[in-house]
């Protein structure tokens, strides 16, 4: 009967990927890549260095075990590590997974000198007074008058915006873009909501009536319509 191979290498035109089986156990899985490696390296120039991907599929690596993998690898001279890819995830990356796809819904007045800051998307029913500031890794929506600072996607996400029933703030940020004191923005009579968001022509923020986010955000809600 054939064996079971525990670790397949897979050459390909930028490197090595090593496919780890995650149902052996973790000592076994390490006794053969090393032997597999010592044997696959011998076959290359030792001054040409190999970049090698690690995939250990559903299993779980804790961050000591993927120093040793690493350390195994990188004893074999001509490889270096680029990355080890896992389909399992730790508990706080779940959790922090989850918190930036939720909506928090604050019912407050945010004075001055205070600041409220929440991972995902932020709904504030009140105002925000000048010297005010809100914060969210997504999207802001103020039902209420913002006249403070309101910095959306902080962590880096472009495609956030921000929307006010009355838009009059100090400052607005959205990921790293600024939009300071703007001197002029369009009207909001009749309580009509307006919006923030980068252009992605000339990579600026631009205000504009809220109505316009359905093109140029149609995933913006995480509901989809029926047809």
């Amino acid at each position: 009967m054939k064996k079971r191979q525990n670790v397949t290498i897979k050459g390909t035109k930028d490197g090595l990927v090593l496919r780890l089986d995650d149902s052996c156990s973790y000592d076994e899985l390490k006794r053969e890549l090393d032997q597999k490696l010592s044997a696959n390296t011998r076959t290359q120039e030792e001054h040409q260095l190999i970049s090698v991907k690690l995939e250990v599929g559903n299993r779980y690596v804790t961050e000591e075990q993927r120093e040793e993998l690493k350390e195994l690898i990188r004893q074999k001279k001509n490889l270096v590590v680029e990355d080890i890819y896992s389909n399992v995830i730790t508990r706080e990356e779940a959790d922090q997974l989850r918190a930036e796809n939720e909506v928090v819904t604050v019912t407050k007045i945010i004075r001055s000198g205070q600041v409220l800051q929440v991972a995902g998307d932020l709904l504030l029913i009140g105002d925000v007074n000048p010297g005010g500031t809100v914060i969210a890794s997504g999207n802001i929506f103020v039902m209420g008058a913002l006249k403070g600072i309101a910095h959306a996607g902080f962590s880096g996400n472009e495609q956030a915006v921000i929307s006010a029933s009355s838009m009059r703030p100090s400052l607005l940020k959205i990921s790293d873009t600024h939009y300071s004191a703007p001197d002029s923005l369009p009207a909001d009579e009749k309580h009509d909501m307006v919006c923030a968001y980068i252009d992605d022509e000339n990579h600026q923020i631009k205000i504009d009536r809220l109505q316009v986010l359905i093109q140029l955000r149609p995933n913006l809600t995480r509901l989809e319509g029926g047809h």
